[in-house]
């Protein structure tokens, strides 16, 4: 139950030494290569969207992962910015075709529909958001 923790530039290009980090994480803790998958793909929309989307923003983001017995929790952090809670995006109409649907909302969707948790906590006075996602091992 050992957490590990990174900060990383807060660019699209940063999301190399995300995976590299995560990849580390992943194979030391022996999370099964489909878990891993999953991690990665949540990180990189959470991480794309903060980078992307998020008003001000610090110039790192900070990204945590534990293993705890058949669950990995990972923590993402974004400081100096504006509050957006996941839970308020709109649900895309994902059974509509490609020219009923609207911009946004699907990169959401995508990742709460891939974990068991996913939480969002905002403190105003140093404008942090912090996103925690609970997967459970596939193996």
């Amino acid at each position: 139950m050992t957490e590990v923790s990174g900060e990383f530039r807060r660019e699209i290009d940063a999301l190399g030494e995300v995976f590299a980090f995560l990849e580390t994480f992943s194979d030391g803790q022996g999370v099964d290569e489909k878990t891993s998958f999953c991690i990665n793909l949540v990180v990189e929309e959470l991480f794309t969207n903060m980078v992307r989307h998020n008003e001000g923003g610090g110039d790192q983001i900070k990204v945590s992962i534990e293993r705890r017995d058949n669950r990995v929790l990972l923590e993402i952090v974004d400081t100096d910015v504006e509050p957006f809670d996941p839970e308020t995006a709109e649900v895309p109409m994902v059974d509509a075709g490609i020219g009923e649907r609207r911009p946004g909302g699907l990169g959401i969707y995508l990742v709460r529909s891939m974990v068991d948790d996913l939480n969002y906590d905002y403190e105003p006075e140093g404008r942090r958001m912090r996103i925690t996602v609970t997967k459970t091992l596939e193996n």
